[in-house]
C-alpha cells in the first residue's frame, strides 16, 4: 500500500500542510493565514489555539485535495518560527502574554517582537560563558530575555504558573495530548550547554539562570523548562520518535490516532533540511552527495559541511553545518545536536529581506503605478521590476543592470542588524537620492536593495570561513529564489555556486515532512533511520546559477562591496560623534 508523510509548517503569517509519498514527491500542500496581533510597536503576539485551527484546517485539505485516506498517513513534523510559548503547569492551559493585564488568549511572543530590549542589556552584561554559544551575546529576538520580561511584568502568581515551550515544542505537546514533554529547538540553548561541553553535567546553566534573575526555574529539576535530559525529560534530535498522535487531536486534524510524530526544528532548519540534498551536478564540482568522495566523504553526509543553506522569506537565514564547533562574532550558535547527533549548526541571518523589499517597493510614490503596469503584462510586482530592470540596461546599452546603479548606494538594515553585527540598533542608509519619483526610480531603489541582501550575504559567508567554516556553495530556499537577479548577485558576490531545490516555496513544510518519514521508521528498540539517508532518499533534482563571468560586473559588485563596508562603519562613527557630543550635557 501507498505510505504517505505530513509536514506542518508554522511560520510568521502562515500555517501549512505539505503531503509527500513516499518517494519524497510532493502530492499537495495547503496554507492558511493565521492571526498576528500587534498591540504596541515592536509587540508581536499570536496564539496556540488559533495556529492549531489553522494546522487542522490546512492537513484536512491536503487529505481532501488528493482524496488521500487517512489510514495511508504514517508521519507527521512540525517546524515553526522560533517563538515563545506560554501554558499553564497546573491546567495545561495557554497562558496569556499580553500585558498589563494578560488576560488575552495570545500566549505566544512571536520571534519578532523586540519588547525585551532591557533585558537583552542585562543578560548581555553579564558575560557569561553561555553567550559564548549565543554569537558572543544574547539577541532580543531570543526567548530567554522574552522570558525575563514575562517575569518583570507579569503577576508573580500567574508567571510561577507558567511553563515554557519552544512554539514547535509546543505543537508537539498538544499532538501528543500534553503527555510528551521534550525540548527539541531553541529555548534550551540559550540557557543550556550540551553535556560535555564546558563542564557541563546535566546541560541547564544554573548559575546562569540565577545570575540574570531566572534562578526559580531551575526548581523541580527545570520542569518549568523542559526538564533534565534523560532524567526528567527528552533532548530529542530533528526527526526522532517524539510520541503518537492522540485520539482528539487525530480528530481534529482529521487523521488516525496512534501515528508517529517526528521531533520538530524551528522553521529555518526545517528548510536546511528540504534545501541542502538538491542533487545537482555543476560545472567546478559535483555536489551530488553520493558521487565523489573528496568533496562529501564516504557516506556523503559530510558535504553539507561545505554547504551554506539560505532559507529566504520574510527574513533570511544562513545555516552551516560542521563536525566541530567553529564560534563566529555575531553568529548564533554554535548549537550541538540539532539536527545530527555531534554535530554542531551555526546560524547567522539577515533579520528581513522579504520584508525589506516590500517596504522599500510599496513606500514609493511610484508604487500604485508599477502595480497597475505590472497587472497588465500579468506579472508579479518583483517580476514586473526585474523587467524593467533588464529593459533599461538595454535601451541605455549598459554592460549590465548592476550599472544602472552605478553610483547608487542602499544599506538596508531597517530592522536592525541580526548579523554579523549583532546591533539591533543599526538602521538604513542611501547614498545618491535623486527626485526622481517614477517607475524608473522605483525599479532603481528595488535593485539597490537586491544588491544590499546580496553583499550583506557575501559579509555572512565571509565572516564564517575566516573564523573557520569553509561554505563553497550556497543552498538557497524560499519565494527570493524565483527572483533571477537576486539569485545572480549572491552567486557573484559571494564567487560560488547558489543551489535551488525543486521545491522552492515549500522546502520548508518538505522538511518537515522528512521528519515525518524519520518517525515514521521507529522499531521495537526505538530507533529510527538515519536523517541524511531520509534527507538523501526525499531530496529531488534542483538547479544551479554561477557567478557571473563579465569582469564589468565583477570588479563593479567588488566595488559596491567596499563602500557597502564603509556605509555600516560610518553609520556607527556618526552615531558615537553625536553621543559623545551630548553625554555630558
Amino acid at each position: 500500500m501507498e505510505r504517505y508523510y505530513i509536514g506542518i509548517d508554522v511560520g510568521t503569517g502562515s500555517a501549512r500542510a505539505c503531503l509527500i509519498d513516499e518517494t519524497g514527491e510532493i502530492v499537495d500542500v495547503a496554507s492558511e493565514n493565521i492571526g498576528l496581533w500587534q498591540p504596541q510597536q515592536e509587540y508581536y503576539e499570536q496564539s496556540t489555539s488559533d495556529i492549531w485551527r489553522c494546522i487542522c484546517s490546512v492537513v484536512r485539505r491536503t487529505l481532501e485535495n488528493k482524496q488521500i485516506s487517512p489510514d495511508l498517513v504514517h508521519g507527521i513534523g512540525f517546524d515553526a518560527t522560533c517563538s515563545l510559548a506560554l501554558f499553564s503547569a497546573e491546567t495545561n492551559k495557554p497562558v496569556s502574554v499580553t500585558g498589563p493585564y494578560f488576560n488575552s488568549d495570545r500566549n505566544v511572543i512571536l520571534w519578532l517582537d523586540h519588547r525585551a530590549a532591557e533585558e537583552t542589556e542585562r543578560i548581555n552584561a553579564t558575560g557569561h560563558k553561555v553567550l559564548r554559544y549565543v554569537g558572543g551575546k544574547m539577541s532580543l529576538e531570543m526567548e530567554v530575555p522574552k522570558i525575563l520580561w514575562l517575569k518583570n511584568n507579569m503577576p508573580k502568581k500567574v508567571f510561577s504558573d507558567c511553563k515554557f515551550f519552544d512554539l514547535v515544542d509546543a505543537l508537539t505537546h498538544i499532538a501528543t495530548g500534553g503527555e510528551t514533554r521534550s525540548f527539541s529547538s531553541m529555548v534550551c540553548k540559550q540557557a543550556y550547554l550540551p553535556k560535555g561541553v564546558e563542564g557541563s553535567v546535566i546541560g541547564w546553566q544554573e548559575e546562569f539562570l540565577q545570575e540574570i534573575g531566572l534562578g526559580e526555574l531551575g526548581d523541580h529539576s527545570f520542569d518549568r523548562l523542559g526538564g533534565i535530559d534523560g532524567e526528567s525529560g527528552r533532548h530529542l534530535h530533528a526527526g526522532e520518535f517524539a510520541g503518537t498522535l492522540c485520539k482528539e487531536a487525530a480528530s481534529e486534524l482529521g487523521l488516525r490516532q496512534g501515528i508517529a510524530i517526528g521531533a520538530g526544528v524551528i522553521d529555518a532548519y526545517a528548510g536546511w533540511i528540504g534545501t541542502v540534498g538538491a542533487k545537482v551536478d555543476i560545472e567546478e564540482h559535483v555536489l551530488n552527495p553520493d558521487s565523489n568522495p573528496l568533496i562529501n566523504g564516504s557516506n556523503g553526509k559530510s558535504g553539507v559541511f561545505s554547504r551554506l543553506a539560505v532559507v529566504a522569506g520574510t527574513s533570511s537565514c544562513h545555516l552551516a553545518m560542521s563536525p566541530d564547533p567553529v564560534f563566529v562574532p555575531g553568529i548564533w550558535g554554535p548549537y550541538r545536536d540539532t539536527i545530527f547527533p555531534d554535530c554542531w549548526m551555526a546560524e547567522g541571518g539577515q533579520s528581513a529581506t522579504g520584508q525589506l523589499l516590500k517596504h522599500v517597493i510599496e513606500t514609493h510614490p511610484a508604487f500604485e503605478q508599477a502595480q497597475l503596469n505590472a497587472k497588465g503584462r500579468e506579472l508579479s510586482i518583483f517580476q514586473f521590476l526585474n523587467t524593467r530592470l533588464h529593459e533599461l540596461a538595454i535601451e541605455r546599452k549598459m554592460p549590465c543592470v548592476a550599472d544602472l546603479a552605478r553610483h547608487f548606494f542602499f544599506y538596508g538594515d531597517l530592522f536592525g542588524n541580526r548579523s554579523p553585527l549583532a546591533d539591533s540598533k543599526m538602521t538604513g542608509s542611501v547614498v545618491g537620492l535623486s527626485s526622481d519619483i517614477s517607475i524608473e526610480g522605483l525599479a532603481l531603489h528595488y535593485y539597490g536593495t537586491l544588491e544590499f541582501i546580496a553583499l550583506q550575504t557575501k559579509q555572512i559567508v565571509d565572516t564564517m570561513n575566516k573564523s573557520g567554516h569553509q561554505i563553497r556553495s550556497v543552498f538557497m530556499s524560499g519565494s527570493q529564489c524565483q527572483n533571477d537577479i537576486l539569485v545572480n548577485l549572491i552567486a557573484s558576490a559571494c564567487d560560488m555556486p547558489v543551489v535551488i531545490p525543486r521545491y522552492v516555496h515549500a522546502a520548508v513544510c518538505h522538511g518537515a515532512a522528512m521528519l515525518g518519514v524519520k518517525a515514521a521508521s521507529v522499531n521495537a528498540q526505538g530507533t529510527t533511520d538515519d536523517l541524511w539517508d531520509v534527507i538523501n532518499r526525499m531530496s529531488q533534482p534542483g538547479q544551479a546559477f554561477y557567478p557571473s563571468k563579465n569582469e564589468h560586473e565583477r570588479a563593479l559588485l567588488q566595488a559596491k562591496y567596499e563602500v557597502f563596508k564603509d556605509q555600516f562603519l560610518r553609520q556607527r562613527e556618526y552615531r558615537a560623534i553625536v553621543d559623545n557630543a551630548t553625554k555630558d550635557l
